[in-house]
């Protein structure tokens, strides 16, 4: 006889969190999923019950995002430093830190977390020496956690937003002429999207077979729940990757000043002012995204 895994209030309370599902079915399929989270958020997805990238990240930690650009948009940075208050991250002092590393990554390129915390810190000592002079002062654990740095390579422009300092992107975009301010606007706008919309991939060639072979499997037992004839299934299933893919992919989602359009349309219709835009790449920070206690 085989005991029944024992699920915590927290563990409920989180996935409940990141999907929106009823507390007792998140405690049943915690119990289903013998307490893995990811695992569990799949069991009711293949229920119908957890609507698709409703996740937000659980914030276990405060801090702040920083992003620089250039005024030639040529190196681009975008750092995330957390601390354990937002009192301490609103200090003169912390967004001293945060905008001086935004410049260490811009200037130095460094190649790891661990090669930028050996940066030299303007007034002397290294970028690590510089934090731990900030944790005897502020009085709370600081970590410089993750930082890009993007360097735009011919026509094109490298857009960034930033959400009261909570949420961070760049958007690097190309084009076939040189960057006017149609472009220059077209990716602070596509910058003021992504932070919105949250997309993973910019297009749907971009996602990975295994994301790909999992919502597959989870629309394909959710067909079959529903009683679908099996003649039609991969029909059924091939439409709701659909959209999947509108909710995923950057050029594919609703554009948000237009949600009548898809981002890749809006481009489009953008190319008489701008060229012909294509997106680079993309970088989307949240504060405490994905970090536990």
């Amino acid at each position: 006889m085989t005991s029944e895994v024992r699920v915590s209030a927290q563990q409920v309370k989180e996935l409940r969190d990141k999907t929106g599902a009823p507390m007792m079915d998140c405690k049943s399929a915690l119990t289903e999923a013998g307490g893995d989270l990811a695992q569990a958020e799949v069991v009711l997805r293949k229920r119908g019950i957890a609507t698709a990238q409703k996740k937000a990240g659980r914030t276990a930690q405060e801090g702040l995002v920083a992003a620089l650009v250039r005024p030639d948009a040529s190196v681009a940075a975008l750092v995330e430093i957390n601390c354990e208050s937002d009192f301490v991250a609103r200090t003169e002092d912390f967004q001293e830190l945060l905008a001086q590393t935004a410049e260490l990554v811009a200037g130095n390129n460094p190649a790891s977390l661990e090669g930028l915390m050996g940066v030299a810190y303007p007034g002397g000592g290294s970028l690590q020496d510089a934090v731990g002079a900030k944790v005897g002062k502020l009085g709370e654990n600081i970590v410089v956690r993750r930082f890009a740095r993007y360097e735009r390579d011919g026509n094109g422009w490298i857009g960034s937003y930033l959400h009261h300092g909570k949420i961070g992107v760049l958007v690097e975009v190309s084009s076939d002429q040189p960057a006017g301010d149609a472009l220059r606007e077209a990716a602070k706008d596509l910058a003021m999207h992504v932070a919105a919309s949250d997309p993973r991939f910019v297009r749907r060639e971009e996602v990975d077979p295994a994301t790909l072979e999992q919502e597959r499997d989870i629309q394909k037992t959710r067909a079959l729940a529903e009683g679908k004839p099996e003649k039609i299934l991969e029909k059924i299933v091939e439409g709701r990757l659909g959209k999947f893919y509108e909710e995923i992919c950057l050029l594919e989602q609703p554009f948000i000043r237009d949600t009548n359009i898809s981002v890749g349309q809006w481009l489009a219709s953008q190319s008489a002012q701008a060229g012909a835009v294509d997106v680079k790449r993309f970088t989307r920070y949240k504060v405490g995204e994905g970090v536990t206690a």
